[in-house]
């Protein structure tokens, strides 16, 4: 069995490591490139894109893959988008592994939005933890009334805030830590996307110990396709796939 597994997460290097080691299976991982030294998964990786549905579908052609895995980021919208219509176009099983999103609890101020431009509309504070990552600061760029930290893995590019200052850093974060840095500046918001997981949860544990309101950025969309929670129940998936005919496997 051919797997593309579309990656980038930390689900996704779980499952490639489960993965690269079966016999039965021949994983290549895809990452888009975006992050000048990401962490590399187990098993055979390519880096960039593939020019939308139809250079991918001509990718899967090529290189005759039985399934596809799309664990890529909740807000990985476009790669989604273009995973679906090749696999569809094609004919091969395609998989959603995306990991469940954030809720609130007792003692929480969340206030979701649709979109970075409907959180950038109605912020409730000045003093802004600006946490959506490095390729949707424009839509914060006319706001010259606040003042934003900014933290990303890459440095940003304009268009940016007027006012802001910028944090490089990969989590996992801890509680105390981010407690530490939102009063060391003065934090009175935190937006924030719905990504889930772990690794950037603490964030939100800090805004609600400050009693600070939270802006999260809904998830977009998905396409009506199978999707699953669990790096388990995607093994179990790729464990009902039939062998294709023509994919060389005996």
């Amino acid at each position: 069995m051919r797997v593309l597994l579309l990656g980038g997460t930390g689900e996704a290097r779980r499952l490639a490591a489960l993965l690269a080691g079966r016999p039965d299976v021949e994983v290549t991982s895809s990452l888009a490139g975006r992050v000048g030294d990401p962490v590399l998964p187990a098993g055979r990786t390519r880096v960039g894109g593939f020019g939308g549905p139809a250079g991918l579908a001509a990718w899967l052609a090529r290189e005759r893959v039985t399934a596809v895995i799309d664990a890529t980021h909740p807000f990985a919208a476009g790669i989604t988008a273009s995973a679906a219509a090749a696999c569809a176009r094609l004919g091969v099983p395609l998989l959603l592994l995306r990991r469940p999103g954030w809720t609130a609890g007792p003692g929480d101020d969340w206030r979701r939005v649709p979109s970075l431009a409907a959180a950038a509309a109605d912020l409730p504070g000045e003093r802004v933890f600006l946490t959506t990552g490095r390729t949707g600061l424009g839509a914060f760029a006319a706001d010259a009334g606040r003042w934003f930290l900014v933290r990303s893995i890459e440095p940003p590019a304009p268009p940016m805030p007027p006012r802001m200052r910028v944090l490089l850093a990969r989590g996992p974060f801890d509680v105390e830590g981010e407690v530490a840095l939102m009063r060391e500046h003065a934090i009175d918001v935190l937006v924030t996307k719905d990504s889930g997981g772990a690794m950037t949860a603490a964030k939100l544990a800090a805004a609600r110990r400050l009693r600070l309101p939270v802006v999260m950025v809904d998830r977009p969309p998905v396409p009506g396709v199978p999707a699953v929670a669990t790096v388990e129940e995607a093994v179990a998936w790729l464990d009902q796939r039939p062998v294709m005919p023509g994919s060389g496997e005996g």
